[in-house]
């Protein structure tokens, strides 16, 4: 089954706000970014919002806000900003893998984090191939060149 978990439950917190497709705020103000997901751009206080970014952000507040997930660590603690990196668990579902499977957000490696990149790479090929999400809707560039640019501008 698609992210199942059996992690101890000591590391369930409950998310107060989403900001954009990728990043929330849970219980005592500290920010959780996802692991090895971008979404687009909707809040970006430099760039305009992106194709599928009021969507995808959408998606993730309807998924998690003001719901109790499980957060699990890859390598990283936090990123250069101080937010916490995490693969998100939601009554079992792997949120990470959910959001690009369908189409929500892309798949993008920042090594260390690289536990599920294989497998996150495997679900956007099949979001792309089905026209899922952002897929169906947005003109994209080459992936490796949009790869690029979101390090450059994220980490």
């Amino acid at each position: 089954m698609l992210g199942d978990v059996t992690e101890k439950q000591s590391n369930q917190v409950k998310v107060i706000r989403v900001i954009d497709g990728d990043t929330f705020e849970i219980e005592g103000g500290q920010k959780v970014r996802l692991i090895g997901v971008d979404a687009p751009e909707s809040v970006h206080p430099k760039k305009p919002v992106e194709c599928y970014g009021e969507i995808s952000s959408k998606v993730l507040k309807q998924l998690l806000e003001e719901k109790t997930v499980i957060l699990e660590k890859d390598v990283s603690d936090t990123d250069r900003y101080g937010r916490l990196l995490r693969y998100v668990f939601l009554d079992g579902v792997n949120i990470n893998q959910y959001l690009v499977k369908e189409g929500f957000a892309y798949a993008s490696s920042y090594p260390p984090d690289i536990s599920q990149q294989d497998l996150l790479t495997v679900l956007q090929a099949e979001a792309r191939v089905l026209n899922k999400g952002l897929w169906g809707e947005c003109e994209t560039n080459d992936l490796e060149e949009l790869n690029e640019l979101i390090k450059d501008t994220l980490f």
